[in-house]
């Protein structure tokens, strides 16, 4: 097929699907469930105690990290986020979150790659995964070899 013989797409209709796919995937058990789990940790008081505590503790740290280990309190800081951090999963509604969370971020993972495979399959596809197997570290193809 020639590039004169393409056919051209028609924007009008692949926003259309765009957005009915947009609404399928808020309308599907995934999102429900990671709406429901942040409305119960936003409405928690105690957990958002710990919540403000967790910020106030990253934000220590985040002064500690210009400099590094170099810093004198850098580790020390850097502990108390993990202990608030611990505190907080100690609480059934931030696992369950976090958990939901996870499944939505691969939810849209997977239909970012779908979509993009389907252009082309060397296209490169980020992934939140801060340890990204294959690929070129940008959780897609690689075409580089």
């Amino acid at each position: 097929m020639s590039v004169t013989e393409l056919k051209t797409v028609d924007m009008a209709e692949l926003l259309t699907c765009a957005y009915e796919l947009g609404d399928m995937i808020n309308n599907s058990t995934v999102v429900s469930e990671y709406l429901f789990w942040k409305r119960r940790v936003e409405e928690d008081p105690e957990i958002q105690v710990y919540k403000r505590k967790l910020a106030a503790q990253k934000e220590l740290f985040e002064e500690t990290q210009r400099f590094g280990h170099f810093h004198p309190n850098y580790h020390e800081a850097k502990d108390k986020v993990a202990e608030v951090e611990k505190e907080l999963e100690q609480f059934e509604a931030v696992r369950n979150f976090k958990a939901a969370e996870k499944e939505l971020d691969e939810l849209l993972h997977q239909m970012s790659e779908t979509i993009a495979y389907a252009v082309s399959d060397t296209i490169k596809v980020p992934s939140n995964d801060p340890n990204p197997i294959g690929g070129c570290g940008s959780g897609g193809k690689c075409s580089c070899g």
